[in-house]
């Protein structure tokens, strides 16, 4: 007989699910597991909302699983640890971003590449080792092996902290892996939403010299005074673009709508690199020509590992960087999530679990 979400662990949890590719969220009772030997048992405070919360309630990537509990970006206090945990004690702050498992065993595991591992875990909808199916954030509180926990360093405000356990390490790392972290270089932001922003401050931590890539001349204002961005580019704005051709020495585009690729290769400097960290629905044209006369590349890259991960949380706290974020009460989630649909938030919706997810 098969275990209801309910009674299939030990320990009573309680959160909001989406039932089925409407994408409602209502508050739902499940379980999680005890604390294993080297597992991290933590009260989630706050978790962000990511873009990919909004595609998996509505399972718009065709693989999501119902009852679906969404959140990827968990931070809160250390309540229980196992025998063998030895990076944790009860009342560590923490954090828990889109991976809770991997092989530990492939090249990858052993380079530090947890994220992509082909057997990696997702931290919810997905099969964990002991084939239940995982929930994320949007609950009371998490149990995860203490590898795939984070350290959150005392001088990060939770809240502004918790999107950066995806938002943060998707740019971060892009950022460092590309080689786009050289003082001076010139670096293009496309997209200034939830990833964009956090690119920016990022770069400028970094100092490069950046250029905001938007379709939105309204944001300029927000761009250049309030996060330190060099240079605006309206995107639509053919003069400007024009102006601004073989300038730079890497893109970071964060844009998960479909878009024109050969505007912003146009941009980049011979050798220059377009890294996607955006994810569109539907496949983009890619002109090969261009990227052909200046030795150019398109590129992807996806989150981070563990090691990185931590790496980036303490470079944030090093140079005070955080997320800008709206802090919503858990019952303003379903609204929340028709504002992100429309891009209507500036610029990540974090929901104060610790205070508003009250159990039924």
């Amino acid at each position: 007989m098969v275990k209801s979400q309910e009674h299939e662990h030990p320990k009573k949890a309680f959160g909001w699910a989406a039932r089925d590719s409407s994408g409602v969220l209502s508050p739902f009772n499940f379980s999680r597991r005890e604390t294993g030997e080297k597992d991290v048992t933590f009260k989630v405070l706050y978790c962000g909302i990511c873009h990919t919360d909004l595609h998996m309630v509505k399972n718009d990537w065709g693989f999501s699983t119902y009852p679906l509990v969404p959140g990827h970006e968990i931070v809160g206090v250390v309540t229980e640890v196992g025998s063998k945990v030895e990076k944790f004690k009860v009342g560590d702050k923490v954090g828990v971003g889109c991976v809770v498992g991997s092989c530990q065993s492939c090249d990858n595991c052993a380079n530090n590449l947890e994220n992509y591992c082909p057997k990696y875990i997702l931290t919810y909808g997905a099969k964990y080792h002991d084939v239940t199916i995982t929930y994320g954030g949007y609950s009371d509180f998490m149990v995860a092996d203490e590898h795939f926990v984070i350290c959150v360093p005392d001088n990060l405000p939770l809240d502004g902290a918790a999107p950066l356990l995806c938002a943060g390490i998707t740019t971060y790392s892009a950022l460092r892996y590309y080689g786009l972290d050289k003082p001076g270089m010139h670096v293009g932001v496309v997209g200034l939403g939830g990833l964009g922003h956090v690119a920016v401050k990022f770069a400028k931590a970094l100092g490069v010299r950046v250029t905001v890539i938007s379709t939105s001349p309204n944001k300029k204002k927000e761009a250049i005074e309030h996060l330190r961005a060099d240079l605006f580019l309206v995107s639509r704005d053919q003069d400007q673009m024009q102006a601004a051709v073989g300038t730079m020495d890497g893109i970071i585009d964060t844009v998960s709508a479909v878009h024109p690729l050969l505007p912003l290769i146009a941009l980049l400097k011979s050798n220059g690199k377009l890294v996607m960290v955006g994810a569109p629905e539907k496949p983009l044209e890619l002109p090969v020509f261009p990227l052909l006369m200046g030795r150019k590349m398109v590129a992807g890259s996806n989150i981070g590992g563990m090691k990185e991960t931590q790496e980036m949380i303490d470079f944030a706290a090093k140079h005070n960087i955080t997320a800008q974020v709206e802090v919503i009460p858990v019952d303003y989630l379903n609204t929340a999530m028709e504002r992100l649909a429309k891009t209507d938030v500036k610029y990540r919706f974090v929901i104060d679990v610790g205070n508003t997810l009250k159990s039924t």
